[in-house]
């Protein structure tokens, strides 16, 4: 086996992606595959006792199964398969990592929220697109948490993981997701990111002008969509979304009700339920940081692990 070669599973909330990278001739990381299922784990997520459901805990051991037998081409020296909120909070987030281990042989790896938010530093540290930043935020939300990182001079200065998750959220918030997203549901959405931003202590103090940097299935669905209006490829538009865009963008998802909404160019439809609340919680980030834009970032956990794993950029 390739011993240069790792691959990463990371068990989100809402979807379970794969990476398999290995050291680029010139530094940092290659790409060679990854994926992605929607699998869903975290339904349940906003209970004052979380638990994962019996057919959650299968939707992820199948996925996870269907990741590992892509990887396996790749012949990687190390696999590691990471868990995140959903697993962490979960009471019997322990039965879910016996079970996949029993399917599979490995063992899952649950992370901290501080050792989460380190790893997404990481990752987005890897990326060649943000290697001219110095000052930085990075905001990446997922189905149960978002991670907030500030970079100064690009070492960690500020790390938080707030329940701000958009499964979370959403289950919390939104009576009937089968209906248009209420301007009440929103302002509810809204006032809770307010809240919780303010008690985590998290503060905006790196110099003005300082780039704020996303990451996580929102903004990418974002950035997705609007390039679809455009009839290109994800890649085919710049890494930047404008909060005026974000804004449209949640106008049109919140007055569709949930089969219109799933029919959006560029939206998975799994993704469609949770999209509006999504949105809002971004949209208040922004309100609060006082941001104009943010920056699309692909290079988040799973990156990081890698990095980790492969000994780049310490």
């Amino acid at each position: 086996m390739p011993q240069s070669v790792v691959a990463v599973i990371d068990i989100g909330s809402n979807s379970i992606k794969s990476l398999v990278a290995r050291p680029a001739a010139a530094g940092g990381l290659e790409v060679l595959g990854g994926g992605a299922r929607e699998a869903r784990i975290s339904t349940g997520l906003s209970r004052a006792r979380p638990q994962l459901t019996a057919e959650g805990m299968q939707r992820g051991v199948d996925a996870i199964g269907e990741l590992l037998a892509e990887i396996a081409p790749f012949e990687p020296g190390r696999v590691v398969i990471v868990a995140t909120s959903a697993v962490r909070d979960a009471t019997n987030g322990p039965d879910f990592c016996a079970r996949v281990r029993a399917a599979t042989g490995t063992d899952v790896r649950i992370l901290a929220g501080g050792d989460e938010a380190s790893l997404i530093g990481r990752g987005l540290t890897s990326d060649p697109a943000l290697a001219d930043l110095q000052d930085f935020y990075v905001f990446d939300l997922g189905g149960g948490s978002l991670e907030c990182l500030a970079f100064r001079a690009r070492r960690v200065e500020q790390a938080a993981s707030l329940p701000l998750g958009c499964v979370r959220l959403t289950e919390k918030y939104v009576a009937d997701v089968r209906r248009p997203f209420s301007a009440a549901e929103q302002r509810s959405v809204v006032e809770l990111v307010r809240e919780v931003l303010v008690k985590s202590g998290f503060r905006f103090r790196l110099p003005a002008g300082a780039v704020a940097v996303a990451t996580g299935g929102t903004v990418t669905t974002a950035r997705a969509i609007l390039a679809a209006r455009l009839g290109r490829p994800i890649g085919g538009v710049a890494p930047v979304l404008t909060v005026e865009a974000l804004r449209e963008l949640l106008a049109v998802a919140a007055r569709l009700p949930l089969e219109q909404r799933r029919t959006i160019p560029g939206l998975p439809p799994p993704r469609a339920d949770i999209f509006p609340t999504a949105l809002a919680t971004v949209l208040a980030l922004a309100e609060a940081g006082g941001f104009a834009a943010f920056r699309h970032s692909f290079h988040n956990l799973r990156y990081g692990v890698a990095a980790e794993l492969l000994e780049i950029g310490r």
